[in-house]
């Protein structure tokens, strides 16, 4: 008789846990972790940090908290303290200086001649650095420009060329819906969307209807993706032919989510096409699902 081996139960491996807070430096900003050292902070606080553009001030977006060392990208940077009110009052006189700033650089691209398009201006909390985001077309050569400003500021100066869902992030807006703009209102990150998820949801595919203000596809669509992915699955496409309580006929139409088809009775042409449930019909034969070509992909990138 063999003798049967004995399996020594193998500990679990427990993720080692670090304290961190959550901080963003502009609404719907992405989170960044930061060690939150001998402080104990709330949502919504106002802090002081060092980041890699220099110092900042940033709001907790996550008060704090332990998360598994795969979370994070060591060695995290402690907060330096919670904002003041002279950091508060600091914070508001920056953003009078930006605004400032904007104006004169608009006048110094004017000057140059130079086919861009400034879209925002933001100071770094302690001012040493001075950063214009914009926008152009084509190639533009600003070095002479970066001299121009940098002697008129007196600080170091970064111009930084941002896409059109960037520039409508930072701008803000009111959306079709007549909601804020979701870029700028709750979107950390930007989300992958295709021409493909239009279709899936019987958008009309005219470029004003499925477009948001930055000329790309609207974020919204990706929100219920899955949802339709999961409903077209049990939902007989357009041209199948399928028996139904009243016989035989042809799908015309899809309510994926309704979880309805129209269907044209083959022995009553004269008839309108009647709304059945998906659950009352047997499909005989599937009919072609229309796929969208790969050249109609019209991907958000980062």
């Amino acid at each position: 008789m063999k003798e049967e081996k004995k399996t020594q139960d193998q500990p679990e491996l427990v993720e080692e846990l670090v304290e961190i807070i959550g901080i963003n430096f502009r609404e719907a900003g992405k989170i960044y972790y930061f060690a939150p050292g001998k402080f104990t902070l709330s949502q919504g606080e106002r802090v002081i940090v060092d980041t890699a553009r220099g110092v900042e001030i940033g709001t907790v977006k996550i008060p704090n908290k332990k998360v598994p060392t795969s979370e994070i990208v060591p060695p995290l940077k402690a907060i330096i303290r919670p904002a003041t009110a002279e950091d508060l009052e600091r914070n508001e006189k920056n953003h009078e200086l930006e605004m400032d700033a904007a104006l004169i650089c608009k006048k110094k691209i004017a000057a140059h001649k130079l086919e861009m398009s400034l879209v925002a201006v933001e100071y770094t909390f302690d001012r040493a650095k001075l950063i214009f985001y914009f926008t152009c077309e084509s190639r533009v050569d600003f070095r002479e420009l970066v001299k121009d400003l940098a002697s008129t500021f007196h600080t170091r100066i970064e111009l930084r060329q941002i896409g059109i869902r960037d520039e409508a992030k930072m701008m803000g807006g009111l959306g079709i819906c007549g909601r804020k703009y979701c870029c700028s209102g709750f979107l950390t990150d930007f989300v992958q969307v295709s021409i493909k998820m239009a279709k899936e949801q019987n958008f009309s595919l005219n470029s004003s209807k499925v477009s948001g203000a930055c000329g790309r596809l609207m974020c919204c669509l990706r929100y219920e993706h899955e949802t339709y992915e999961e409903a077209i699955k049990v939902t007989p496409p357009s041209g199948s032919t399928v028996k139904t309580p009243d016989g035989v006929g042809t799908v015309t139409e899809t309510r994926p989510l309704a979880g309805e088809v129209r269907v044209k009775l083959n022995d009553n042409d004269k008839d309108a096409p009647k709304l059945y449930k998906c659950r009352d019909v047997k499909v005989i034969r599937v009919g072609k699902r229309s796929e969208p070509d790969d050249t109609d992909d019209d991907v958000v990138e980062d």
